[in-house]
């Protein structure tokens, strides 16, 4: 099993930044890749981004790259997501999870509870 719990979500205006954290415990080394997804009411969730434990492969969905980065610490068994320039359609409940994919949801096995980014116009 593993846990992830996120946080660092918020209330921002439009074109400011947040950072999300999630740390992970348990049977971490049981995965390949960490992501972000987020889902905003009425929609699916949809991919945010991407990252390997080993840092190697990282992935952006296209309406967040060059705003969004995703990181992580491995010493502390932590992913972030540094999300700048927000807009409003970026709001939405983030969800950090662990698995062995990348983009797909499918892929993942473990999901945190989420946190919620609500951007002010």
């Amino acid at each position: 099993q593993v846990q992830l719990v996120e946080s660092g979500g918020g209330l921002v205006q439009a074109g400011g930044s947040l950072r999300l954290s999630c740390v992970a415990s348990g049977r971490t080394f049981s995965s390949i890749a960490m992501g972000w997804f987020r889902q905003a009411p009425g929609k699916e969730r949809e991919f945010v981004a991407a990252i390997t434990w080993s840092g190697g492969s990282i992935s952006y969905a296209d309406s967040v790259k060059g705003r969004f980065t995703i990181s992580r610490d491995n010493a502390k068994n932590t992913v972030y997501l540094q999300m700048n320039s927000l807009k409003s359609e970026d709001t939405a409940i983030y969800y950090c999870a662990s698995g062995r994919g990348m983009t797909y949801a499918s892929l993942y096995d473990y999901w945190g509870q989420g946190t919620q980014v609500t951007v002010s116009s």
